[in-house]
């Protein structure tokens, strides 16, 4: 098995990197190949598993270089393998275009032998992965008997085939050219040349680059090759699918297998494996809409299906190492910090208490408002906290209460007026209790600007005593307008 093995390559079909090919000893001593693809993990991490993929009839390992590369970016070893009879195993007969086969035991013993010279390369857990005939053979394998894998897909298996005779009239007919020694004969109609290569109305696939490069491979390397069936692979083939559709043959297949149909396929039977995948214990059925028989070489739309659902095993069966590696809950203890430093701003927002002195202002026009009934003479008794001048001129500072209505209309035009508010009392001293009105919120505006730490403090305790002293004394108003002139003009 140490025998280096060519891999073949065309600009369109590039080796995935970390591949190497080998030869293998099979059934009989046929001499066997298979590749082996490790992915490149960083910092020397180990893989999540491996992938062993069997391609369908006529496929070369070749021809999977997009789906090894995906596996390995999915973090898995990739194990592909040519059947014998194609690609570059050993031939069943001189002529190697024939696809000639000798019932399903060699295969078998092919496959067991295949996963013992490699099983040293492969960490667990393993995932089978198989196309057409391939998905067949890999059924057929765990349904007898091997149980090395966690879980399986199968992208359009081999589990019935569509003939262009009824079923049992082909088996009669491969048996009776089998009886007649003429197994290794083409079939009705097959001819000794390679499939065809014209991609129009082709059954394999709706993306022509995808098929391009499957004819572009066998272009640059003729010995992959492989043209009709004969007889006996026809023999081979019906043995299969009947095994297969037993429900007791699939009984002890325990592990997940997940059966990927193409939706639009003319080589093997939608309904038999279908029905297969109610007999697996865990079987699970996806038809892929309008797709051809090679479901991972059709256009993206239509694999991506196939894909989604090797995810989903993937991440069932072979967790990412990230997400065993579930210390990101420890990071999460590490957030607390984060709250930390998020209090010391919200310290930081407290010695700004000093600007909420100002913001009491406002406070201080909604305490009226509070009290609406009375607030109204509050609202002029507020005046009182002019202590700067207001403990001479108590009195005058009720008279606005007198005048409710107009204490109301002149606070507001006061405050629009501060300027003109001191010239105003000097012009009316008759009407002296309309000039007191509006004098008294031109004092109050000033007392508001200049003295703000004490009107915060004085407001409710000093104003309405002074407001009730200053209604007894009514009649000293006309007095003292002259003192609020030059209290005015002073401040």
């Amino acid at each position: 098995m140490n025998d280096v093995a060519p891999l073949i390559e065309t600009p369109d079909a590039k080796a995935p990197p970390g591949g190497e090919a080998s030869w293998f000893t099979g059934a009989g001593g046929a001499r066997l190949r298979a590749a082996i693809f490790t992915p490149l993990t960083q910092k020397g991490g180990r893989a999540r598993g491996s992938i062993v993929l069997s391609g369908g009839r006529t496929e070369p390992i070749e021809k999977y270089y997009e789906v090894i590369g995906e596996c390995l970016d999915r973090g898995f070893v990739v194990l592909a393998h040519d059947w014998r009879g194609q690609g570059l195993s050993h031939r069943e007969l001189t002529d190697r275009l024939k696809g000639h086969a000798r019932g399903y035991k060699p295969y078998l013993d092919d496959y067991r032998a295949l996963l013992g010279a490699y099983q040293s390369q492969m960490p667990k857990p393993w995932i089978a992965l198989g196309h057409s005939m391939g998905g067949a053979l890999t059924l057929l394998a765990m349904a007898q008997g091997e149980d090395r894998f966690a879980a399986a897909i199968l992208s359009a298996p081999m589990l019935g085939l569509r003939m262009p005779f009824p079923t049992f009239f082909s088996g009669a007919l491969a048996g009776l050219n089998m009886i007649a020694g003429r197994s290794g004969n083409y079939t009705l109609g097959g001819g000794g040349k390679p499939f065809d290569a014209t991609f129009e109305g082709n059954a394999l696939t709706h993306d022509p680059k995808r098929f391009a490069r499957a004819v572009g491979l066998v272009a640059a390397e003729p010995k992959l090759a492989l043209g009709a069936p004969t007889w006996g692979w026809i023999d081979f083939a019906l043995r299969t699918t009947a095994y297969l559709a037993r429900p007791d043959a699939l009984r002890h297949v325990t592990v997940p297998v997940v059966i990927v149909s193409a939706g639009d396929d003319k080589l093997v039977d939608a309904g038999a494996q279908a029905a297969a995948a109610r007999h697996l214990p865990q079987g699970k059925f996806i038809s892929v809409p309008g797709a051809n028989h090679e479901i991972l070489m059709e256009t993206d739309t239509m694999r991506s299906p196939f894909m989604r659902a090797l995810d989903s095993l993937l991440g069932r069966t072979a967790p990412k190492p990230a997400d065993p590696p579930r210390p990101t809950p420890a990071p999460a203890p590490a957030a607390a910090p984060t709250p930390a430093p998020a209090a010391a701003p919200a310290a930081t927002a407290q010695p700004k208490a000093p600007a909420a002195p100002q913001a009491p202002k406002p406070a201080a026009k909604r305490k009226p408002a509070m009290k609406k009934p009375a607030a109204k003479k509050a609202a002029a008794k507020p005046a009182a906290a002019k202590k700067p001048a207001a403990a001479k001129k108590p009195a005058a500072k009720k008279k606005p209460a007198a005048k409710k209505p107009a204490a109301k209309k002149a606070a507001k035009p006061a405050a629009a007026k501060k300027p003109a508010v001191a010239k105003k009392p000097a012009a009316k001293k008759a009407p002296a209790k309309k000039v007191a009105a509006k004098k008294a919120p031109a004092k109050k505006v000033a007392a508001k600007k200049a003295p703000a730490k004490k009107v915060a403090a004085k407001k409710p305790a000093a104003k309405k005593p002074a407001a009730k002293a200053a209604a007894a004394r009514k009649p000293a108003i006309v007095k003292k307008p002259a003192a609020k002139k030059s209290a005015a003009k002073k401040k």
